[in-house]
């Protein structure tokens, strides 16, 4: 006997119009299986071949059950609501489901709805009828209910009703309500807006390509931070494609003087020379130890009204810039006043320290009003850091012996965290290191590197005490079901021999980035905290993976640090800042207060938090949250049995979303064999 027909699922373009183009899904009476090839539309192998189960009921109801082993979201009104693996609710007429978030919408519509049935109780799809009778009444009934979606099982956390009565309230406290599930909020970064006075305080997420609107809220673009009427600018970064960047950014090929510092080898090098603007000047840092690269992400903007100083982790590449998750923060420092100069502090000296190391020819520069300089290191003191709401964490290349020991690596993050008092609650708390390159270590290494990464003390001045750390890395099938597919493990590029060694099984954590809309944006950002719940003691966001090469590996009874490359990130530390609102390219008036952040560690507090956070932000007047758009969530969960973690030389036949197995080319460059 035939089932009797409920209902449709229709579907939507971006716009969230019918898209009469592709037909209508039938829903009958019962369980209907919806996933890849339904119907021709549904052929993305994200989708699962049974993706989700929809149990349509007499009352105009359907009971959905995520079948497959990605999330979908649920719109009801102006709410959406992930939902996991295994995880079901009530949906009802009007709701509309995104079969792969943000992708491949369709709208639940029954037939007791706003559209008219023909004769066999078969949609009519003419548009604009006034007959709508009981219908209508109906309708208004799904509408009522539709404000929420009802748990169907014992332990089901899928419920809207929080979330949709709290529409009333603020974005902030919206954003609050979690997924009970993981923890998470549900796309946490759409609520994430910072004053451009605050913005120091924290850090932005990059735009990327192919992510709904939600998941690019305050992230930038190359051409939101290179703007302005720049003066001189010093791009640092490992690799760099001319034939990009110019096009990207048409704003650099204004500015009348560049110094591109770079880590490209020869041929790349040749190339760039050839193509290069005449004013701009190209420079490969020293590398006095084998097998170490220039791998620091920086620019310097030097404007008539001061510097702008930006530290990210993205190569300067089209698809560093567009496809995958990286992070940037920024500042703008003031001139200092010539006739009053302020002394210097920590971050001055730590610029200073970093910037001579990198051995750039020096050239002359006219400053309208200003007069010529010499742009050099020194140059670079004549700007008033004293409102810098980081410290800086560099590498550069040697064998650091006495002092030198803690200005560089890890040994530098360890000397500041020292200095530093947190938070009770962070006692013995965990660690994640996440990052897109992983070396050849030991576990005698991994120990040093914990050790300076667990250094702090607690309110009672006692050390915090050691941390255990999660390595945070994506799986095959991450990068297989990734934005790029394979071609994104061409930029996580670690042999299997680094990642198969046995005490690193027990460290290895999901990437994990639903809050965010990452999950599929794989990283390329480098990231180092010591976190307790979303809390966290203090962040790292750095150009350094996790190699000696770019952390240091100490030698010789522990008296010397090795370190290979050069790296640069910027940490973030819970104790206030005053920001003093400046800004190169605007004309407003920068506030007086220049206490910036005092040296000493008894400096009023900060509570750094994720997104993922859903305290009170007014709870404690004395404590100013600092939001931090971590990309990936917290606490990590660890893989299961049957994780795999990547390693870009093996073989991978199963075919990812472009039907490409691995290895495979990769083109990089606008311009191949560059």
């Amino acid at each position: 006997m035939p089932r009797l027909l409920m209902g449709y699922l229709v579907p939507l373009n971006d716009k969230l119009e019918e898209d009469t183009s592709i037909p209508n899904i039938p829903l009958n009476q019962g369980p209907n299986y919806i996933g890849r090839h339904t119907t021709a539309s549904l052929s993305d192998k994200r989708l699962s071949r049974k993706h989700l189960t929809l149990t349509a009921s007499p009352d105009a109801s359907a009971v959905l059950a995520v079948e497959g082993t990605n999330p979908i979201v649920v719109k009801s009104e102006n709410t959406r609501k992930k939902l996991f693996p295994k995880d079901n609710a009530t949906i009802h007429h009007g709701d509309v489901i995104e079969l792969i978030p943000g992708h491949y919408l369709f709208k639940y519509k029954t037939l007791s709805g706003n559209e008219n049935l023909d004769a066999h109780g078969v949609h009519n799809h003419k548009r604009g009828s006034n007959d709508r009778g009981k219908g209508a009444e109906v309708e208004e009934l799904s509408r009522k209910r539709s404000r929420q979606l009802v748990p169907q099982e014992k332990g089901s956390n899928t419920s809207f009703k929080a979330e949709v009565e709290g529409s009333s309230l603020g974005a902030e406290n919206r954003g609050n309500l979690q997924s009970k599930r993981d923890g998470s909020q549900v796309e946490a970064i759409q609520h994430f807006r910072v004053p451009n006075d605050k913005l120091p305080q924290t850090f932005r997420l990059l735009n990327v390509q192919g992510l709904p609107q939600w998941a690019n809220t305050s992230c930038v673009s190359i051409g939101d931070v290179i703007q302005g009427d720049i003066v001189v600018a010093i791009l640092s970064n490992y690799m760099v494609d001319i034939d990009w960047l110019i096009p990207a950014c048409p704003k650099i090929a204004k500015v009348p003087h560049v110094l591109v510092i770079h880590g490209e080898g020869d041929g790349t090098l040749d190339y760039m020379k050839r193509k290069k603007p005449a004013n701009w000047i190209l420079h490969k840092p020293p590398l006095p130890i084998s097998f170490g690269t220039h791998h620091s992400k920086a620019m310097l903007l030097v404007y008539p009204r001061g510097v702008r100083i930006i530290v990210h982790t993205a190569n300067l590449i089209f698809v560093d810039w567009n496809n995958k998750s990286q992070g940037l923060w920024m500042q703008d420092f003031p001139w200092k006043d010539q006739n009053n100069p302020s002394k210097g502090c920590g971050f001055e000296n730590d610029l200073i320290d970093y910037l001579s190391a990198l051995k750039w020819p020096e050239f002359s520069v006219n400053f309208p009003n200003l007069g010529s300089f010499k742009i050099n290191p020194s140059f670079f003191k004549k700007f008033d850091y004293s409102n810098a709401a980081v410290r800086l964490i560099a590498s550069v290349p040697g064998y650091h012996t006495g002092t030198n020991m803690k200005k560089w690596g890890h040994m530098k993050l360890r000397t500041i965290l020292q200095e530093c008092t947190f938070d009770k609650e962070f006692r013995k708390s965990p660690l994640a290191y996440q990052f897109s390159s992983l070396g050849s270590l030991d576990e005698k290494w991994m120990a040093e590197l914990a050790s300076s990464m667990s250094s702090g003390l607690s309110d009672d001045r006692t050390p915090l005490g050691p941390g255990e750390p999660l390595i945070i890395w994506p799986t095959v099938e991450d990068v297989r079901c990734s934005l790029e597919g394979y071609a994104a493990g061409n930029a996580v590029p670690s042999p299997l021999k680094n990642v198969e060694k046995d005490f690193l099984r027990k460290s290895w954590a999901r990437w994990m980035a639903s809050h965010t809309g990452r999950c599929r944006a794989m990283p390329h950002i480098k990231t180092y905290t010591r976190y307790n719940g979303q809390k966290l003691a203090w962040f790292l966001l750095t150009s350094a993976n996790l190699s000696k090469a770019a952390w240091g590996a100490l030698q010789k009874n522990n008296s010397q640090l090795m370190i290979r490359s050069y790296e640069l990130g910027v940490l973030f530390l819970p104790f206030k800042t005053c920001s003093s609102g400046f800004s190169c390219t605007s004309n407003g008036v920068p506030s007086e207060d220049k206490r910036g952040r005092p040296e000493s560690s008894e400096a009023s507090r900060t509570t750094l938090v994720t997104l993922n956070w859903h305290g009170n932000r007014n709870s404690d007047s004395s404590s100013e949250v600092i939001k931090l758009p971590v990309p990936y969530e917290l606490p990590p969960q660890p893989y299961t049995i049957e994780d795999v973690p990547w390693s870009w030389d093996r073989r991978y036949n199963k075919k990812d979303v472009y039907g490409q197995v691995w290895p495979r080319h990769v083109q990089l460059y606008a311009t191949q064999g560059s």
